[in-house]
């Protein structure tokens, strides 16, 4: 039945036959996601404060990284069948999950408005016209979309149309903007600084990352954990690093003053790049799809009694609103604030999955000490790489170490990794501890 292939599924585990998604849907699904004008501006803040060796060297070592965890967190909703917030439940107890599921829904507000405002601002650079029209046509759009569901939209836009159409769009704009780059003289410019190699990892981090606290909300339809991951890590890694070096490439090549004026450089390319980004600014609409869709699951975690295509219009109808007070000029600091939050959080999660703490309908109604974990990640990556307000960076800047860290992405994973097992750990040898002993 229809409601059955694209089905307003709960936060109750998803049932065996609506588990279809195999290793090949799942990595269509996840490629298409990264197919993304979005990925293509962020690749090019990146330069020119890197030169283009080191920016494509951030683009490697942090697609691996964040396409793994991705993977991870892909396999990890596969195997638990229900949504990433709920899923939050079994490492950070059923209340302690509302503090993430708020800023999931804030982060998935905030994509949805960039994504409009890149479609918005590509169709006005195309064919002129107010931009609030293709503000409004652009949300609506990706508000159908969210209606169908992740089922629906794999199977009926992107196995059938829109994949295609973007692959060749893309493999279209590569050749163009190679074919007169003069890629020697760009290789051997240097960078002008202001970005250090493992802040621009910590930005190409950001963008698979930023789909952790979401992956599970479509791979809980998934088969199996194995083509989850694969599917998932492969799927979004080969278009991430392809758009990121794109975008990179474009903005040095062009000799463009900011990253969000790729845009309109590709508008004014000609009549083949003209094509091309009308296709890719249609095939956008998937990105705000994919975001209204898991804000509204999102919210499920905490109002389960309200329906999921009301949560969907509100969400869309808050995010519309946004794109008439938000630009595009926040959009890198944007992707850092992300970074810091959901790289650590999804350490305790891991952490927690692997040493056995599976059950998120059972949990507790809070778990203190995985908390702590999560918020000591998110303060060690704030030291390393200070991202927000004004006068957060301001205060922290007085004490982090400058450019020459590592960065925030992998040592706040790894702080709170191993913290989030320590505490489980000392809490259940002081548990046996206490236990009274049989005489």
């Amino acid at each position: 039945m229809e409601q059955e292939r694209t089905p307003s599924w709960g936060i109750t585990p998803v049932p065996d036959r609506l588990r279809t998604l195999g290793a090949l849907e799942n990595g269509m699904l996840w490629s298409s996601l990264g197919l993304s004008l979005l990925v293509l501006v962020a690749g090019a803040f990146l330069v020119p404060a890197l030169s283009l060796p080191k920016a494509l060297l951030a683009i490697l070592v942090g697609g691996i990284f964040g396409n793994a965890l991705l993977g991870f967190a892909a396999a990890v909703g596969a195997e638990s069948r229900v949504p990433a917030m709920v899923l939050l439940r079994a490492p950070l107890g059923r209340t302690g999950s509302y503090l993430p599921t708020g800023l999931n829904v804030l982060q998935n507000l905030g994509w949805t408005i960039f994504e409009v405002l890149v479609i918005a601002t590509a169709a006005r650079a195309l064919v002129h016209g107010p931009l609030w029209v293709w503000k409004l046509a652009a949300a609506a759009a990706a508000t159908l979309l969210a209606l169908v569901g992740p089922i629906g939209f794999v199977r009926e836009w992107v196995k059938r149309v829109a994949l295609w159409v973007v692959l060749a769009s893309l493999a279209y704009l590569t050749w163009w903007a190679l074919h007169d780059a003069h890629l020697g003289a760009l290789w051997s410019r240097p960078g002008k600084g202001g970005l250090s190699f493992w802040q621009g990892v910590d930005l190409m981090v950001a963008m698979p990352v930023s789909w952790l606290p979401l992956a599970a909300d479509y791979t809980r339809f998934s088969k199996d954990g194995r083509g989850a991951f694969w599917g998932a890590a492969v799927g979004y890694f080969l278009p991430n690093v392809w758009l990121y070096a794109l975008g990179a490439i474009l903005l040095l090549s062009r000799g463009l003053a900011d990253a969000p004026s790729v845009i309109d450089a590709i508008a004014t390319g000609g009549v083949g790049a003209a094509l091309a980004l009308v296709a890719l600014g249609v095939d956008e609409t998937k990105e705000p799809f994919a975001n209204v869709y898991s804000a509204a699951v999102s919210l499920q975690n905490a109002l389960p009694g309200v329906p999921q295509r009301l949560l969907i219009l509100a969400v869309a109808a808050a995010a519309t609103a946004g794109t008439f007070v938000v630009n595009l000029v926040h959009y890198q600091d944007f992707l850092y604030l992300l970074g810091s939050f959901f790289v650590p959080l999804f350490g305790v999660l891991l952490a927690q999955w692997l040493i056995g703490n599976r059950d998120a309908l059972g949990a507790p109604e809070i778990r203190p000490a995985q908390i702590v974990a999560w918020l000591a990640g998110f303060c060690l990556y704030q030291w390393l790489a200070p991202v927000g307000p004004a006068s957060w960076i301001h205060f922290v800047d007085h004490t982090h170490p400058g450019q020459g860290a590592v960065g925030g992405s992998l040592p706040s994973f790894g702080l709170a990794f191993v913290l989030s097992v320590a505490l489980t750990l000392a809490g259940r040898a002081t548990a046996r501890r206490d236990r009274p002993s049989c005489v």
